[in-house]
């Protein structure tokens, strides 16, 4: 079966394609809480902060996770990792509908789900950085876009399941179709192009590569097709690491009080939960543009310019938020923040792999998933502490701006870490 990839396509697309659908999936609804935030809240008699908390444990307990599934999909290969993130995730979906109190929520929402989607981005990450060089920008920016479509699809859809049935039944719903869908997807993965005997980007063994151009992404090229990276020990001892790191901290607080408080500021402000609900899908579709652009972007121009760029439009799109009381004004605020949020995505993920090196890629994304983590956990409940101490969310979006401008400067004092080597031949 796998001489047709290797004759006529580039079994890479399969896995690019493999990763778009089971993020959509995945990311799609693990992120589509804001959607069942204010039927948690009304049916538990919950605060705000307390809400923001059940998501917050999720991120939180996701951080070791995703460490943990760093370190099985380097070991195991991402085959056998993706399956029980399917499993847990669609589980975690089933029981929440279940519940009779808040505190199982906090078991079979953020516990399981932590488990399950947790580890996401750590996982499918590494094969599509493996089977891409040259491409990496463009494969990474299309197989995480499927976040950004999964989010459009997705929160509507649970949206018009809470309004017709309930809130329980969507939780339901959702996992089933987890469980359906991403189990079979996940057993089309392969580690790497060595594994069914092909080279990265769909190289043939008689192609040269002295035509490539003198730049950091040639040299990203060389240093990957040489096997060369940092172990996850020499990492820790780098600078870009750390920067990168603090920066994952701030880009946590701001996607995450973002995404979790938008809707309920859209309805606070007296638009209905389905007007609301459009700024999530909006977003998901201006992310899934924003991941592909910025992807293709990054490969001709270099990842560190696309993404602060992208991370400074980020901040001044939230500064405006501050201001949005019209209906359109949070539609035209959500196409543009789904936008530089999915250049962020897509040419920062890509600069972790030229930065670091290829040899332990799911390690050092695990690492680097906790510093996301905290701040996606300290997101969602600072947003909903400041709301309840001063009933209003303009201090919190002016924090996560700023957040956001600072990672900006961290993001510009990255550089390489791995060794530069000249031009190579493939023969």
């Amino acid at each position: 079966m796998f001489s047709l990839f290797k004759n006529r396509i580039f079994y890479g697309w399969v896995i690019v394609a493999s990763v778009f659908i089971i993020n959509a999936i995945i990311l799609g609804t693990s992120f589509s809480f804001g959607v069942f935030f204010k039927s948690i809240e009304e049916q538990f008699e919950l605060s705000r902060a307390t809400t923001s908390a059940i998501f917050s444990l999720y991120l939180v307990m996701g951080c070791i996770c995703a460490f943990a599934g760093g370190w099985l999909v380097d070991k195991y290969g991402p085959k056998i990792t993706l399956l029980f993130v399917g499993l847990f995730t669609g589980l975690s979906f089933i029981l929440s509908g279940q519940v009779n109190a808040a505190w199982q929520l906090f078991l079979t929402y953020s516990l399981l789900l932590a488990l399950g989607a947790g580890a996401i981005w750590v996982v499918t990450m590494p094969p599509v950085m493996n089977w891409f060089v040259r491409k990496r920008g463009l494969a990474i920016g299309i197989a995480m876009s499927g976040g950004g479509i999964g989010q459009a699809v997705i929160a509507p859809f649970a949206t018009f399941l809470i309004a017709e049935i309930n809130w329980r039944m969507a939780f339901t719903i959702l996992g089933g179709i987890t469980l359906i869908l991403v189990l079979p997807i996940s057993q089309l993965f392969k580690r790497d192009p060595a594994e069914i005997g092909v080279f990265p980007d769909g190289v043939k063994p008689s192609e040269k590569m002295t035509s490539v151009e003198r730049s950091t992404d040639s040299e990203t090229l060389n240093n990957n097709l040489q096997g060369m990276g940092l172990s996850l020990s020499q990492a820790f001892r780098s600078r870009s690491f750390w920067l990168i790191t603090f920066y994952h901290v701030l880009l946590g607080i701001c996607m995450m009080m973002i995404g979790t408080h938008v809707i309920p500021y859209a309805t606070d402000i007296g638009f209905s939960a389905v007007a609301a609900s459009l700024i999530i899908s909006l977003m998901g579709g201006a992310h899934f543009v924003g991941n592909v652009l910025a992807g293709i972007i990054s490969d001709r121009i270099g990842r560190k310019k696309t993404v602060v760029a992208c991370a400074v439009l980020s901040a001044v799109t939230m500064f405006s938020l501050i201001w949005a009381r019209e209906l359109w004004m949070l539609y035209l605020f959500a196409l543009i923040y789904g936008f530089v949020g999915g250049g962020i995505v897509a040419s920062g993920t890509a600069l972790i792999g030229d930065t670091m090196g290829m040899l332990n890629t799911g390690k050092i994304l695990g690492a680097l998933e906790i510093g996301w983590g905290v701040g996606a956990a300290l997101g969602p409940i600072i947003g909903g502490y400041i709301f309840d101490v001063t009933g209003s969310y303009i201090l919190a979006f002016g924090i996560a701006a700023l957040s956001m401008c600072i990672g900006a400067v961290l993001l510009y004092r990255i550089r390489p870490e791995v060794g530069r080597v000249g031009n190579i031949k493939l023969e």
